[in-house]
């Protein structure tokens, strides 16, 4: 069987490194899809989709979940009732999504598909907000993500871009 899981990965953490193992446990093949992939920049979604595709690429590579997967990322159509057909479109077949959001659930369940939720994994660092806020404040946020998701943010400046979006966004008034 082959199975989805979608997420933003703004950035990568460890959690969801998790998620994808406990989804491995139960499928052949991984589909990994990288959600509002035409968003970078923004305080959100500081993270180019390809930022991101490299983030998780390494830190499957290094664990050696790779070859089980594929990565393909994914722009918003911003229309709920085309979004599981134009996902449908751009990644391999699949008969199942593992996903934890009640909107993403109810259309791949509406649209018949085997919806399966993963366990959430310490929510209080492994999450993309919290990651960012850490790099904005000069946080431990390397405690949260894979040395080589660390490793690929610093060679493209990513605290930098974190913190320069925040302050960009009038935010931190």
């Amino acid at each position: 069987m082959n199975a989805l899981i979608v997420g933003r990965y703004q950035p990568f953490h460890l959690g969801h490194l998790a998620a994808v193992r406990e989804a491995l446990e139960s499928c052949e093949r991984l589909i990994i899809a990288i959600g509002s992939a035409q968003y970078s920049h923004t305080r959100e979604n500081p993270f180019t989709a390809g930022e991101r595709l490299e983030m998780i690429y390494s830190a499957l590579r290094a664990e050696g979940l790779y070859d089980r997967t594929n990565i393909v990322p994914v722009i918003d159509v911003n229309r709920y009732a085309v979004w599981v057909s134009h996902v449908r479109s751009l990644v391999p077949p699949f008969q199942t999504i593992f996903t934890n959001n009640p909107l993403t659930q109810r259309l791949f369940s509406e649209s018949g598909y085997e919806v399966r939720q993963t366990r959430i994994y310490n929510k209080e660092i492994y999450s993309g907000s919290f990651i960012r806020e850490q790099m904005i404040n000069g946080g431990d946020w390397k405690q949260s993500v894979h040395p080589n998701v660390s490793d690929i943010i610093g060679r493209f400046g990513g605290v930098d871009r974190v913190r320069e979006l925040f302050y960009l966004s009038g935010q931190h008034k």
